[in-house]
């Protein structure tokens, strides 16, 4: 038997390239059929299609077949083995048996924690049957736990049992050992006569792990391992024997093969001769990473480190401050790329670097190509898709509807036009009166009213109201009843009324989803029944698990890639972005069944594999020919700690001052302070002079000819308003999302006194009557149970006092009328005062009696003096006989009675401030605002220093304060 076949390429050299020249360089020799002959297995799609690209530069021939790791079952052996079948029924299978197992045991988890346990067995399912570990194996664990979690831990794990005994339905991984496992026997007896090749995967699964060695072995077979570090002298090798101390290291997947088949380091040969782009740098990246145990060795073998000038003389390094300036830095670099045609690689996991580095291309109209796409469910299709399955089982909100009408997919079939209008004349309708939680009479209402004015909307509504589900109870259903209820409403709302097709299955995007929901559709049979949530959140965690690509080639140099891509593809210069612990490498997931040293004892992986890994990713990706290293020193939340790679490799540099390793690093990072400071410059906003205090004169025949008495208040304290409102005729927008607030409370409070005084029934019981009359108008008018409960605690906590003062009051007047409406003419200034009575009271003497509910406090004597003249307004009102529905007589009383935390009864001042000088001050303040001379001053005298008005933001208050001169400006 031959020795073992393994062979290396350094980091830094083109993978793909390399790999193509040695396979023509071994075997295109003996003639066009022997290139045919060979098969070389790639681990990804990605390295396939690059291969192939590749092979096809060089002119006409014969291809070697180039095919996956997964597909090795194909052509190799003929044992018969049954396929592999979905994860995703794998998990509800898992998720079905764990709500049976906590239905039995509640104590063991909550119900609610199903799916995310079925999914985190699955993946210790898939570990165990790639790393060859049976349950056996990790029941016989010698585990001390007084705290009782082994033990339930074991009663989950049991349930894999099931699934490992399961021959006639393993899944992927399962059957992936299975193939090698018999393609190994296999070529025990009958080895391969024509060249098998394996290139580009590291071994860190244990099926691979085996094939890789069995190849090895073969007589014609070879293994070609990428970024293979060279420079690692035989001592580090042999410190990787144990995983405990060595498998974070980026090497350590190479020396568990070399330990199997039996081979030195030394064995180990270039698979081609080509050289690393800088391999003093490889050299200085193979000292920093060294494992943790032995890095003594950088005094000792630092001092003979060469080349360090060299090495780092092509490395920049990028301190940012913050997340933004990271990716600022970048785009720029990026953008000097793309202007100079130089190839470029940014290279990280952080996706969500990655959106930020686009987001800042993007006002230089550059756009690149992300090789590892976008998340499914942050697409058109997969958002369109989600917030239909949240209508189940909850009131149809107006956000939500709104938010489901407004998306690109709705109605997109025809008629897109019109549908946004009516979209638009909805939400107007919706936000100003309601109802709160739209249903379809509500919908067909809308129709009817709209009808007139705009033919078609009827219909419109009607297609909205049929294929909107509206229902409000959660309901437990087969995952399969689900589903088909969810796409076929997806696709009523994405259709429209008119029979054509949408855009919900186009593009990428939309057939990414359409496969999705294929694969739940044909797997639903597994699921059993779930309520909507549930059903919810299990399809938005399909969609979030898939990513979709949509290349774009305006710049086919400029690239954007994961750390997996990254070995794919080669480019001049590369930015190793977002190296910071947690992002590169990433935190480690917490693993619910076994610890570190459980995990190593029953031979399962160790979350440091994962580490490992990354830092093989970095290895590689540092080895390129100029580069940049970047991180944040913050992040949205606090400060970041640095990667433990960069970390490395600034404390080697600052160690050695001998070799001017620290001179090194400064330049690094002036280089880097470079661009941060061209980073700073763009961020600059310039100079803006900040804006003076308004006060707007508009012509006097545009200023307001009618106030209601309580805008008087605002009129004195707030001028500005008045103006936006009157004259501008600007008014808030109701809010998207109607909640019981202060003008509701006020509203339903309202009408609960008026129908309780009305009743005029004060008699024994009479508390318990206006509680129950509060119970019914409440029902009518809130639509909220939570605050319907709270606002009727309210009313019966004052339900003793309010009955008290009105027996009180009783006792020398009668209730005369409430919600009364009537104006008057202000002198001779051609303005008219509206105003609205909540009730008037007739006294003995014949006198009126005037009162004002509130809900929170009211007024002082002192403020309804000066500020809040609403009752005196009111009082004089009655007195000129500006009502018809009230009696001209004189007010002896008014009074603002509080239904608050604290109720009380504040009268108004009306023997300190007589009608006539009311009406006299208000003739004169409302002549002021007539002249051209008067402006409209913002914030005139508020009675808060935190007070906030609806037009802040219109009279840019911020910019200038309460202290600040108004500056009047004429208007025309």
């Amino acid at each position: 038997m031959s020795d073992p076949a393994l062979y290396g390429v350094p980091p830094g050299v083109d993978f793909p390239k390399a790999l193509r020249d040695g396979v023509l360089a071994r075997f295109a020799a003996d003639g066009p059929e022997a290139l045919a002959r060979v098969q070389i297995f790639v681990n990804t799609a990605r390295m396939q299609r690059r291969l192939r690209a590749l092979f096809a530069e060089g002119g006409a021939l014969l291809l070697p077949r180039i095919r996956l790791i997964q597909d090795l079952g194909r052509g190799l052996t003929d044992a018969p083995l049954p396929p592999a079948i979905s994860p995703l029924r794998r998990r509800l299978e898992l998720a079905q048996l764990i709500t049976r197992l906590i239905d039995a045991e509640p104590d063991l988890a909550p119900k609610t924690s199903a799916y995310d346990l079925a999914d985190s067995l699955a993946a210790l399912l898939d570990e165990m049957h790639g790393e060859g570990v049976t349950p056996e194996d990790i029941a016989a664990l010698d585990v001390s736990d007084q705290s009782g979690h082994w033990a339930r831990a074991l009663e989950f794990i049991k349930i894999v049992q099931a699934f490992v005994a399961e021959e006639g339905a393993p899944d992927a991984e399962a059957r992936q050992r299975m193939v090698v496992e018999r393609l190994i026997a296999q070529w025990a007896q009958e080895p391969p006569q024509d060249p098998i090749l394996i290139a580009g995967s590291t071994g860190s699964r244990g099926a691979t792990h085996l094939l890789m060695a069995a190849v090895a072995r073969l007589p014609r077979g070879a293994v070609i391992l990428p970024g293979f570090d060279f420079d690692l002298p035989a001592p580090v090798w042999e410190s990787l024997a144990d995983p405990l101390t060595g498998e974070d290291h980026p090497q350590f997947r190479y020396g568990k093969l070399m330990r199997t088949l039996g081979v030195a380091p030394g064995t180990i040969h270039p698979w081609t001769p080509d050289r690393a782009p800088c391999p003093p740098r490889n050299a200085l990246l193979s000292l920093a990473l060294r494992p943790a145990p032995v890095t003594d060795q950088w005094m000792s073998e630092g001092r003979h480190l060469e080349g360090i000038g060299a090495a780092t003389a092509e490395i920049t390094y990028v301190n940012a401050p913050s997340a933004r300036a990271e990716a600022l830095a970048i785009a720029l670099r990026m953008r000097v790329a793309a202007e100079t045609g130089q190839s470029l690689a940014l290279i990280t996991p952080d996706r969500m670097l990655t959106r930020r580095v686009t987001a800042a291309l993007d006002r230089w109209r550059i756009k690149v190509d992300d090789s590892a796409g976008f998340p499914l469910h942050l697409s058109a299709p997969g958002r369109f898709l989600r917030l239909v399955s949240r209508l189940y089982g909850q009131r149809l909100t107006i956000e939500a509807l709104l938010t489901l009408l407004k998306h690109p997919i709705a109605h997109s079939a025809s008629n897109r036009g019109a549908h946004l209008l009516r979209t638009r004349e909805l939400e107007l309708s919706l936000r100003r009166r309601g109802p709160a939680f739209p249903d379809a009479e509500a919908l067909l209402n809308w129709g009817r009213t709209r009808e007139e004015k705009d033919p078609g909307a009827l219909a419109w509504a009607q297609w909205l109201a049929s294929a909107l589900p509206f229902e409000e109870t959660p309901v437990t259903r087969p995952l399969s009843e689900w589903v088909a209820r969810h796409i076929a409403c997806a696709e009523a709302l994405a259709t429209g009324p008119e029979a054509a097709e949408s855009e919900l299955w186009r593009e990428a995007a939309g057939r990414k989803a359409r496969a999705v929901v294929d694969s739940l559709v044909q797997d639903a049979a597994y699921g059993g029944a779930m309520p909507p949530h549930e059903y919810a959140e299990l399809f938005r965690a399909l969609l979030a698990g898939s990513d979709v690509r949509a290349p774009d080639e305006d710049f086919p140099n400029l690239m954007i890639l994961g750390t997996q891509e990254a070995r794919v593809q080669a480019a001049e210069f590369v930015i190793l972005a977002g190296l910071n612990d947690g992002i590169w490498p990433p935190t480690p997931a917490p693993d619910p069944w076994l610890n570190r040293k459980m995990r190593h004892d029953s031979g399962l992986l160790l979350p440091e594999r994962r580490i490992g890994l990354s830092a093989h990713d970095f290895q590689m990706a540092a080895g390129a020919k100029e580069i940049w290293l970047t991180r944040a020193a913050r992040d949205a939340e606090a400060e970041t700690v640095p990667s433990r790679w960069l970390n490395r490799l600034v404390n080697l540099l600052s160690g050695l001052r001998e070799k001017g390793g620290d001179v090194a690093l400064a330049e690094m990072e002036a280089r880097g302070a470079a661009w941060l400071r061209m980073v700073e410059a763009l961020e600059q906003p310039g100079k803006a002079p900040p804006a003076h205090r308004p006060s707007p004169r508009p012509p006097v025949a545009a200023r307001p000819d009618r106030y209601s008495v309580t805008q008087i208040k605002t009129l004195i304290r707030d001028p500005y308003a008045i103006y936006a409102k009157k004259v501008l005729n600007l008014s808030p927008v109701d809010p998207l999302r109607p909640s019981p607030d202060a003008p509701l409370r006020g509203t339903v409070l309202h009408a609960i006194l008026e129908a309780f005084v009305k009743a005029d029934d004060l008699s024994e019981g009479a508390e318990a009557r206006l509680v129950d009359t509060a119970r019914t108008v409440l029902a009518e008018s809130v639509p909220w149970p939570t605050a319907r409960r709270l606002w009727l605690a309210k009313i019966a906590r004052v339900a003793d006092w309010f009955v008290a003062q009105e027996r009180s009051r009783r006792a020398d007047s009668a209730f005369l009328k409430a919600e009364v409406t009537g104006e008057a003419a202000i002198g001779k200034t051609g303005v008219r005062l509206t105003a609205r009575l909540d009730r008037v009271d007739t006294a003995q003497s014949g006198a009126l009696r005037l009162y004002d509910y509130k809900t929170g406090n009211p007024p002082s004597k002192k403020a309804q003096a000066a500020f809040d003249k609403q009752l005196l307004l009111e009082a004089a009102m009655i007195e000129q006989g500006a009502f018809p529905d009230v009696p001209a007589a004189e007010v002896e009383q008014a009074a603002y009675i509080g239904l608050g935390a604290s109720p009380k009864e504040v009268p108004a001042p009306l023997e300190d401030v007589a009608s006539g000088k009311v009406w006299a001050d208000l003739e004169a303040l409302i002549r002021a605002y007539s002249s051209q001379t008067r402006g409209f001053t913002a914030r005139l005298a508020p009675e808060l220093l935190d007070y906030a008005g609806d037009y802040d933001h219109l009279s840019r208050y911020g910019e200038w304060e309460d202290s600040d001169a108004a500056k009047p400006e004429d208007l025309a």
